[in-house]
């Protein structure tokens, strides 16, 4: 006794859950019974009790998973519960915490919807990395669905009325029966080939989850997540949920949905457009509006060419007759400066030639004293050789040279005879 270990009341509520939790059986089941003590919190939780004849257990359904029920919980309601069970510390209690409900009497297709959901999940069919952007403006709208459904009429009249340019191109299918699957299938094939759609939308209106099981076979789920072009998947009513939904690009609460989803509304998209050309009309006249105060603003500083070039003439002219008083005034200035500077010249002249007037009559009469003319004058003579060269000694001309003798009148030629040293 002194060796075995003694809990806490937390410690043993603690072991109590940590035993539950770690036992795989107890993680993921489904349990059917009747809800009993029913109340809802105001913070959206939940919290009830589900018995039957021999038993019974308290249970929770949290706010994020009740938003996923299609049907209102109430006391006396048979259901078949999936969750967890696990225990609240605090008080001890064993409880089960519910992730979904469904009412019980289609409990065994309800499973087999769960299953195949977990296991494509586990695949990957479901994540959002795989799934296809929407064309914003198709061109051609695949549906496959019943020809003689109300939900083909529907989708008609919608992409009709929501945007007429697209074609639509119809492949007849069973959605309701053991064939459905396949003509699902097969049409859905033949979509694909023939690569003319720019969406597929898949789908039937409303009914019981018999009505819709042929949307929750695997392997239309696997021809859906192959498709290369976007589909839709618009089965039932808007809490109806099928194995197509999750699988495909984008899912629609109900047919018309679908039409809705795949089409752009034109006229609210003509109205857009409109309303752009409007404005882009009125920043337009705005903008010529401006252009055209900066064009008279511009105007008005500017002048005509006939002015400018009659103002440009005058200025010439002006300039012209500025020039021409400069040229005459400098003219006159140049005039005078001439006159001037030719009197000065002539003066210089003058003087000059006064200066060698007297030079030259003084040098006349220095040569007339020199000149030999004054000497023949006084009885001498010029003796000269043929070459006229004058002889002043008797060494320069030799016998029989003929000589030309100067006097002061007249002039005599002469042989030489005899010469003496």
């Amino acid at each position: 006794m002194v060796n075995q270990r003694i809990y806490s009341v937390t410690q043993l509520n603690t072991e109590i859950k940590n035993l539950l939790e770690s036992n795989p059986s107890f993680y993921n089941l489904f349990v059917q019974g009747e809800i009993s003590n029913y109340k809802a919190h105001s913070s959206g939780h939940h919290y009830m009790t589900i018995k039957d004849d021999g038993g019974a257990i308290s249970a929770v359904l949290f706010k994020q998973d009740a938003l996923k029920l299609r049907f209102k919980l109430a006391n006396g309601i048979k259901i078949i519960a999936r969750g967890r069970v696990s225990s609240f510390p605090k008080t001890g209690q064993v409880q089960l915490y519910i992730a979904d409900m469904m009412p019980q009497g289609i409990g065994t297709l309800h499973l087999q919807f769960e299953q195949l959901k977990q296991k494509l999940y586990n695949e990957g069919l479901f994540n959002n990395e795989h799934k296809k952007l929407l064309p914003a403006y198709p061109e051609k709208i695949a549906l496959i669905t019943s020809p003689t459904g109300a939900a083909i009429r529907d989708m008609l009249r919608i992409i009709k009325r929501r945007w007429s340019f697209a074609d639509i191109l119809i492949y007849p299918a069973a959605v309701q029966g053991t064939n459905a699957p396949n003509e699902l299938i097969k049409a859905l094939k033949l979509a694909n080939k023939h690569n003319k759609a720019n969406i597929i939308i898949i789908g039937r209106g409303g009914g019981s989850i018999e009505d819709l099981w042929a949307f929750n076979d695997e392997n239309l789920a696997y021809e859906i997540f192959k498709s290369d072009i976007p589909v839709i998947s618009a089965v039932g009513h808007e809490p109806d949920f099928t194995i197509s939904d999750f699988v495909a690009d984008m899912r629609a609460p109900t047919p018309s949905g679908a039409a809705e989803l795949a089409t752009p509304d034109s006229t609210k998209l003509i109205y857009n457009i409109q309303n752009m050309q409007n404005r882009l009309v009125k920043a337009q006249n705005k903008q010529i509006e401006l252009y055209n105060t900066k064009l008279n603003s511009l105007l008005h500083r500017l002048s005509s060419p006939e002015k400018i070039l009659k103002q440009k003439n005058q200025m010439v002219n002006l300039y012209k007759q500025r020039l021409i008083r400069a040229m005459e005034s400098k003219q006159t200035e140049n005039k005078l400066k001439c006159d001037f500077a030719v009197k000065q010249l002539e003066q210089a002249i003058n003087k000059r030639l006064d200066i060698s007037k007297r030079e030259f009559t003084k040098n006349c009469a220095f040569l007339d004293a020199l000149s030999p003319l004054k000497v023949l004058s006084r009885g001498y003579s010029v003796t000269v050789n043929e070459q006229g060269k004058a002889i002043y000694n008797s060494s320069q001309i030799k016998q029989g040279d003929i000589l030309k003798i100067k006097f002061k009148k007249g002039s005599a030629e002469c042989k030489t005879l005899k010469i003496e040293e």
